[in-house]
Order: C-alpha cells, then sequence, then structure tokens
C-alpha cells in the first residue's frame, strides 16, 4: 500500500502537531518523540531523572481513582499542591517533592499524546529543551532516523478553549531542537522537519522565546516561573525517558 503523503514517505526524521500528528506518524515510524515543553515532557524528564516511573493518563478527572488501582501516587493541579499531595505538572514542584517509586502525571496535551501513541506498541521518547542532544544521541545510537526506521518528532501544542490544537512557539522550538540534533540522520529530514528547523534557527535566543511566547507569560504571570526557567536550561540534562509498558523510565 502506498503511504500517505501526510506521513512524509522517504525521510529519516518528520515532524507533526498534536494527537493526530502523532496518530499519523505513529503508523509509519520506528519511534515517536512527543515535545510539550510547559510543561509534560520537561516534568517527565525531571522527574525520571530522580528515579520515578512516570505513567502518562489524559484525563486529570479520573487520574485519582487510576492511581489508586495502580499504587501510584498521582499529579495535582499547581494551584492545589498539598503537604498530602506535593506532586503536580511543575517541573520545580517536582525537582523538590518527595521521589516515590510511580506516579501519575496527568495532562491533556503531552500526556494524553504520549498514552495514545504508547498504546499503539510504537516506542516513545519525552523529548524537550533540557534533553534535547541527549534525545537524539540516543535514537541515533539506536539505529533509528534511517528512511526505514524513521523517526517522527511531535509537537503537543496547547488547546483553545473549544479545544482546537493552538500551536505553541516552546512546542515547536523544543521539537526543532530535538530536529537540530538530529539534522544528519541517515534518510534526511521532511520538508516538515526542515521548516521547523529553519524557524528554530531563526530565533537568536531561544530561551527568550519561550519566556515572552503566550505559554511562558501565561505561566510567569501566574506565579511559576521557575518553571519556565527550568523549561529553557538548554541541555541541561542527560536523561532520556521512554515510554514502555505504559510508564516512562529512563532510556538506560
Amino acid at each position: 500500500m502506498t503511504p500517505s503523503v501526510f506521513a512524509q514517505p522517504g525521510s529519516g526524521a518528520r515532524f507533526d502537531w498534536g494527537l493526530g500528528g502523532a496518530a499519523e506518524l505513529g503508523r509509519v515510524c520506528a519511534v515517536l518523540v512527543v515535545v510539550d515543553v510547559l510543561s509534560f515532557t520537561t516534568s517527565v524528564d525531571v522527574a525520571v531523572a530522580r528515579g520515578m516511573r512516570v505513567h502518562p493518563f489524559p484525563w486529570g478527572e479520573q487520574a485519582a481513582e487510576y492511581a489508586r488501582r495502580i499504587g501510584a501516587a498521582v499529579a495535582t493541579g499547581r494551584r492545589r499542591v498539598t503537604e498530602r499531595q506535593p506532586w503536580s505538572l511543575s517541573p520545580a514542584v517536582l525537582r523538590a517533592a518527595p521521589a516515590v517509586p510511580d506516579l501519575v502525571l496527568p495532562s491533556p496535551n503531552g500526556s494524553a499524546i504520549c498514552a495514545a501513541a504508547g498504546a499503539t506498541g510504537v516506542p516513545v521518547v519525552a523529548g524537550c529543551l533540557r534533553n534535547a542532544r541527549a534525545v537524539a544521541a540516543w535514537l541515533l545510537a539506536e539505529g533509528y532516523g534511517t528512511v526505514d526506521a524513521p523517526i517522527g518528532v511531535v509537537a503537543a501544542g496547547e488547546r483553545w478553549p473549544d479545544r482546537t490544537l493552538r500551536p505553541s512557539v516552546e512546542d515547536l522550538l523544543g521539537a526543532a531542537a530535538v530536529l537540530d540534533a538530529l539534522s544528519g540522520v541517515p534518510g534526511g529530514l521532511s520538508v516538515e522537519a526542515a521548516v521547523a528547523l529553519a524557524a528554530y534557527a531563526a530565533i537568536p535566543d531561544v530561551s527568550s522565546a519561550v519566556r515572552g511566547c503566550a505559554s511562558g507569560r501565561e505561566l510567569i504571570e501566574a506565579g511559576f516561573p521557575e518553571d519556565v526557567e527550568m523549561a529553557v536550561a538548554r541541555n541541561a540534562s542527560e536523561g532520556v525517558p521512554v515510554l514502555r509498558n505504559g510508564t516512562f523510565t529512563r532510556a538506560f
């Protein structure tokens, strides 16, 4: 069967947006990298680096019951953190909160995409600005990036009030940071990946762009500037969280 043009055939590294883009690339790619800079995949990187197993879960209202069933702690909303429930989607909070063996981390964007993609059996990697270089190095070492074993990089994006996709600056730049480190893949970049990379190359100060974009300003104005600062710490992490059997753990 001829592959869909929307799957960007004939390239070793490909790029798309959101749940739909992940579903399209997941049909044909050997591995997916999901990028949700503010804040799901940044938080996954922080939690996994502390030895926690992170369970992505798409529905916040059902997360507590799911956590009870599997014997895990559950993250709550940023403003609902308590002494008894000290975990949230905030990477700054997860850096300071007690480490637990298993943490359910719900979010409507990155977590939902990872959970859906992982259910298909395709390996899923949590990428962000903090670990872009490490993720790319691991993918290349594992032999991904050829036309026969392509990499799909998915920017999670945000949501408008009507639940439609809002493409976001921070996820475009985070995904492009991974693609930048993959620019020499044997199969080459798709046009979509190359355009994302061109946008990245045109930004002289990626960290300032994330601070100043709508999502960055939203978090800063809400009183969570430390989350943004952790998210823009480019290549500060050597961690590569990989989703296996529904759980993010260290790749090595």
